[in-house]
């Protein structure tokens, strides 16, 4: 009997795309919309959820509540997010990156930084593109 892949991960087993080639679900984890963005804030310091929102949002981006909790759910399951959640009332969770998470964030923003960087030639060569067909 064929499992959906929501099934199988509710039962901890592999879904058929990790199955198939698991470090590129991994890089679409890292790389996402917001996987990026919360990387390069967790790399900073720790967060409470709402600090992490408005810290994402400042890149002119805001993250539902709703997305913000599966990526962040999606890195702490890939073992790259940390979730301390303090038994105080209210209650009090706070986010940070692992090692593993650190050591992601860090190839990140190294690809963040070429980005900056070599902004100027990729313009450049848009501009040729564009001219060169149209």
């Amino acid at each position: 009997m064929k499992v959906s892949e929501s099934e199988a991960r509710e039962r901890g087993e592999a879904t058929s795309r990790e199955a198939a080639c698991p470090y590129r679900l991994v890089l679409e984890h890292v790389t996402s919309r917001w996987g990026v963005l919360v990387l390069m804030e967790l790399l900073e310091r720790s967060y409470r959820f709402g600090e992490l929102r408005r810290a994402v949002a400042r890149h002119g981006r805001t993250a539902s509540e709703k997305m913000l909790t599966q990526t962040l759910q999606t890195l702490e399951r890939d073992g790259l997010v940390h979730r301390d959640a303090k038994p105080v009332i209210p209650p009090r969770v706070d986010y940070s990156l692992t090692d593993l998470g650190r050591e992601a964030a860090e190839q990140v923003r190294g690809l963040a930084r070429w980005s900056k960087d070599r902004m100027d030639q990729v313009t450049r060569a848009r501009e040729a593109y564009d001219e060169a067909r149209g």
